[in-house]
């Protein structure tokens, strides 16, 4: 029992050398966290002990489970430049329930070999390992376990009282830390709940409710992987967005964004949106925090449009438990929400429903209703990943530049070509929103943005990577208010409370505008000769 306890642990340190980024020697690593990491293999020794009466079993058992958790940061540093955190443990539940968006990224094989690896492993330890009470009697055995969990909860005690602080930049603390130490620290400040005097004051503060006819309809849409591509590589054609380069001619705002996600984890994007709040007042939390705002709303921008009087919708076509947002959104001030089973799985477009479904439902709500304003918040799905399972199609070539298209058959562009193919639907989807909202009697307020740029590992590898940032454009149905100013970078965090602003100047501009004066000739785009003048 106790040869298996220590050359287990002295196996679990052995594993962390995998991990990237490279973890500290043990001998490198302050005390405390040494003594966090033998006291945690302690307990979870005793405790399987406890359920498997097997000693060699017990340490075999944690170092798979172990070597699974580095597997997934290995996965998870190569496509989204950030090791396994103590959060991303929900994320295992999550692979059972939706696996399509997990497992392909581990490889079909890896993860049915590793499957298949655990059943022999389990039924060949029961077969060939004594149960413990065959050498042991039922009270040396419990005494045993109780004076290895006593151990390891004296160690852990010790060494939590002292583990230095993290910065909460993970590539920057796994390394000195080892990865009990860091999931330790990670999962402590998990803890601490959040400050609502660090909500920005605009949300913070009662809103005077003016007159409904005055407000604007607002739609803001988060497009899943959306970002000009044009700005990372002259790979891909100059003509490639022609209805956002349009819309932006005119728009209130535009210009690159800068996200707290790269590659996946939508919901850092999104929190950081609707609250006004980024990852320095986010915390720890920053990293998943509707797990928080699930139990603590924050003041945020869709409380503020309610209070308003607006009518909050949220479109997402795919299931609402999903990030809890079931939960969430409605605690932040949603009404009614549209998950996917609002949709027809014929309005797929690859793997799941396409934006071209989302916006003819987006316009049906603006035809069908009362005369509330309406505040829709859309997370489209269609350009999620993995990318890898579809196939481009010989029309999809054509999304390259010119030079490049010959080439379109070579690795590096196969994944590529896809992201274009649903990012050309992207920018029809923005067309129509745009038009329909022009269409409408009531003003209309339009807000866009990319929630992280797309996983594109080979792309990446053969052209060079992003920087990271996304698009985004706030655009206005009013003549007289799309001014165009020149293309601006922005903190997703502050976008929010911007567009709150442009929503105050519409209701304003109304207020004071004669009746029957203030709808102007909405289908029209100003030229820059137009906006000059102005």
């Amino acid at each position: 029992m106790a040869l298996a306890l220590l050359l287990g642990g002295l196996a679990s340190f052995a594993l962390e050398g995998l991990l990237r980024p490279r973890v500290a020697a043990p001998w490198r690593r302050p005390t405390a966290a040494l003594l966090v990491h033998l006291g945690s293999w302690c307990l979870l020794h005793a405790a399987f002990l406890a359920v498997l009466q097997r000693p060699w079993f017990a340490s075999a058992f944690i170092l798979s489970l172990q070597l699974v958790v580095i597997q997934t940061s290995l996965t998870k540093w190569r496509s989204l430049k950030e090791p396994f955190l103590y959060q991303d443990f929900d994320y295992f539940l999550d692979a059972v329930r939706h696996p399509r968006l997990y497992l392909p990224f581990f490889g079909l094989w890896l993860a049915t070999g590793a499957m298949l690896a655990g059943a022999v492993a389990i039924a060949a330890f029961l077969w060939l390992e004594p149960w413990l009470f065959t050498r042991l009697t039922p009270g040396e055995g419990l005494l045993a376990l109780v004076l290895e969990g006593l151990v390891g909860a004296a160690l852990l005690m010790a060494g939590l009282r002292r583990l230095p602080p993290v910065t909460l930049v993970p590539t920057q603390d796994l390394s000195p830390l080892g990865l009990y130490a860091f999931l330790w620290s990670y999962g402590r400040q998990a803890r601490r709940p959040l400050d609502s005097r660090l909500s920005p004051p605009e949300f913070r503060q009662p809103a005077t409710a003016p007159d409904p006819e005055a407000l604007p309809d607002v739609v803001v849409v988060q497009s899943e992987s959306f970002f000009d591509p044009r700005r990372w590589s002259d790979h891909v054609h100059p003509d490639m967005l022609s209805h956002w380069d349009r819309l932006s001619t005119g728009s209130l705002a535009h210009g690159p964004l800068r996200v707290p996600a790269w590659g996946a984890n939508t919901v850092r994007t999104e929190a950081a949106f609707l609250t006004g709040l980024g990852p320095g007042e986010l915390g720890n939390h920053r990293f998943n925090p509707y797990h928080q705002l699930a139990r603590q709303p924050m003041p945020n921008l869709l409380a503020s449009a309610r209070r308003l009087g607006y009518r909050t919708v949220a479109l997402h076509p795919w299931p609402a438990s999903f990030y809890l947002r079931d939960r969430v959104l409605p605690a932040l001030g949603i009404d009614h929400f549209l998950d996917i089973s609002d949709f027809d799985p014929a309005d797929r477009d690859g793997q799941y429903i396409g934006d071209a479904a989302l916006a003819r439902r987006v316009g049906s709500l603006l035809d069908d209703r009362d005369n509330a304003p309406l505040f829709l918040f859309v997370i489209t799905m269609e350009n999620h990943g993995p990318l890898h399972l579809e196939t481009p199609g010989e029309a999809d070539a054509r999304r390259l530049s010119p030079a490049c298209q010959a080439a379109a058959h070579q690795a590096h562009y196969r994944d590529l070509q896809v992201y274009l193919r649903h990012l050309a639907n992207a920018d029809r989807m923005l067309d129509d929103l745009s038009r329909r909202l022009a269409e409408s009697p009531r003003d209309g307020l339009l807000c866009w943005y990319g929630d992280h740029v797309p996983i594109l590992d080979q792309a990446y590898q053969r052209l060079g990577e992003p920087d990271g940032m996304t698009d985004y454009l706030i655009w206005s149905t009013r003549h007289d208010t799309a001014l165009g100013p020149p293309p601006v970078e922005r903190e997703v965090s502050r976008l929010a409370v911007e567009l709150l602003g442009w929503i105050h100047a519409h209701a304003e501009r109304n207020a004071l505008a004669p009746a029957g004066v203030h709808h102007f000739e909405k289908n029209a785009t100003p030229s820059r000769h137009t906006q000059e003048q102005e």
